[in-house]
């Protein structure tokens, strides 16, 4: 129920808050809240009676199940940058490691998790069809740290595709992400990806985009993919299709014609 009523939000940010605010109805011994401020937000829980000798219980897998079911949400591991708990560390406290990423606290004043507010304007990806399925197989999800991290990806790719005509270097998007070269490439590589690979994904799109779409010389072509010349564009498009620029936009016309 919490889950499809946060299956709408348009953002990440949107879907906890209307988990937050739904979970009190059908809870009163504890309050979510997300407080989302400048670069980092914090999701806390408020007490509002004793919980016994299931508090920790209650804490950690309250927390543990928002943090799973957001990450499934936006399809990317949600990292934490720190997590705190309002009780003395417990002597399974390495346990926590493998729970919550980053700094754990504990004899907090309350139980919370703070997270990169970035993260909170990512798009949701899940439908209805796809919420059916995962609700097979919930309790692993909520559990199991979700492994993929795609938010620097997401943000080299909008860059690359918003001026695909420009020649970007590593140097160039480390500055425009505000990181070193070393930092991007290593985040990258955490996430799965290349700068190369990245570069050639979108080159390929908008390069197939244009031959399909318009009649554009093969060296016009190029140029808008990001190509300094034709004959790096011709044998990179050979790699990626196996044709030439001109035979795939002959093969490609002639297909959407029969």
């Amino acid at each position: 129920m919490l889950a499809r009523a946060s299956l709408s939000a348009p953002t990440l940010g949107l879907a906890l808050a209307r988990w937050c605010r739904h979970h009190h109805l059908i809870v009163d011994d504890i309050r979510l809240h997300l407080h989302a401020e400048g670069e980092r937000s914090l999701l806390t829980i408020t007490e509002h009676r004793e919980l016994g000798e299931l508090r920790e219980f209650c804490l950690v897998s309250v927390l543990r199940n928002a943090l799973g079911l957001a990450s499934w949400f936006i399809d990317s591991r949600l990292p934490v940058i720190s997590a705190q708990f309002p009780f003395p560390a417990p002597p399974h406290a390495d346990a926590y490691r493998v729970l919550f990423s980053g700094k754990l606290t504990f004899d907090a004043p309350q139980a919370a998790v703070e997270l990169d507010t970035r993260y909170l304007a990512l798009p949701l990806k899940r439908d209805e069809a796809a919420m059916q399925q995962m609700l097979q197989r919930a309790l692993p999800l909520m559990v199991r740290k979700y492994r993929r991290d795609r938010l620097l990806v997401q943000r080299v790719r909008q860059i690359l595709a918003s001026t695909p005509d420009v020649m970007h270097s590593a140097r160039t998007l480390a500055d425009e992400l505000h990181v070193s070269t070393r930092t991007l490439h290593r985040q990258l590589k955490e996430e799965g990806a290349s700068l190369q690979t990245l570069k050639d994904e979108m080159r390929r799109g908008k390069a197939i985009e244009l031959l399909n779409r318009t009649d554009r010389p093969i060296k016009q072509v190029a140029q808008a993919a990001g190509f300094a010349g034709e004959k790096s564009f011709i044998r990179a498009f050979r790699v990626w299709t196996g044709h030439s620029p001109a035979e795939y936009r002959k093969h490609s016309r002639k297909a959407a014609g029969e």
